[in-house]
């Protein structure tokens, strides 16, 4: 079967708005604030994903969220309206890993480089990143958060979390033959009605107040368990992109 990959093409689901997180509730007003909101204009239309700041001047997400244009709102709650911890900045640059595979979702990673450095305040922090290559253990409870859809026909327009367990490789590799561990991270229990689904792409799996994985696609059903984009195995491209943008922008060089 062919993975569904999770962000939301405004233009396919014109009434529907954004939505949420499969069995999770309405989060705690900026609980999350590292939390980003991503407004995609592509030449097929609009669409949405989440992201997740991970510097003032860098929001990560997934390589299938990418668009020629996007924008980013920082310290959102409620993404209708206009809340005054809202930040909304426009995006330099969108560097997907070179190695990106939309045939098989593999390295679907991405960094945005902001167009300005995000005010950091209650509202607005960034997330920590792994420190080191270790997995994340099978049972670990981390939590996910996002503005995607509960299901084809319903959704909010609130931020959305809920508590989701790292699974075992297998889970994922007998649904999904493409699935890889040296990639990517199983997460959430088939026995529960607990997912990711639409417009949650990109958005951060939080394990001990790190983000360890990315949302990058699931069964079409929303049923558990999704793929995650495992962070950790990603530093070295990381931090070497987060470098060399910063020393293009500061010394005026093209980017």
């Amino acid at each position: 079967m062919q993975p569904l990959l999770l962000p939301l093409a405004f233009l396919l689901l014109p009434r529907t708005r954004a939505g949420k997180i499969i069995g999770g509730r309405e989060a705690r007003p900026h609980s999350h604030p590292y939390m980003a909101y991503l407004q995609i204009r592509s030449p097929g239309g609009s669409s949405f994903c989440g992201g997740f700041l991970v510097r003032e001047d860098f929001v990560m997400t997934a390589a299938h969220c990418l668009g020629s244009n996007i924008n980013v709102i920082l310290g959102a709650h409620n993404v209708r309206r206009q809340e005054r911890s809202q930040q909304r900045i426009p995006v330099l640059r969108a560097i997907s890993h070179p190695a990106y595979n939309p045939q098989t979702n593999v390295n679907d990673i991405m960094l945005l480089q902001l167009g300005n450095r995000a005010r950091l305040s209650r509202e607005v922090r960034p997330v920590a990143l792994p420190r080191t290559q270790a997995r994340v253990a099978r049972g670990t409870l981390c939590t996910l958060a996002g503005w995607g859809m509960v299901d084809l026909n319903r959704g909010t327009d609130t931020l959305r979390d809920v508590q989701l367990r790292v699974e075992n490789d297998q889970e994922c590799s007998v649904r999904f033959p493409l699935y890889t561990s040296q990639k990517q991270i199983c997460v959430g229990d088939p026995r529960k009605r607990k997912s990711a689904f639409l417009g949650d792409s990109g958005g951060p799996l939080v394990c001990n107040s790190v983000a360890q994985g990315i949302v990058s696609y699931g069964n079409r059903l929303g049923t558990p368990p999704a793929v995650f984009t495992w962070v950790s195995s990603f530093q070295t491209w990381i931090r070497r992109t987060m470098r060399r943008l910063q020393q293009q922008k500061q010394s005026g060089a093209p980017l």
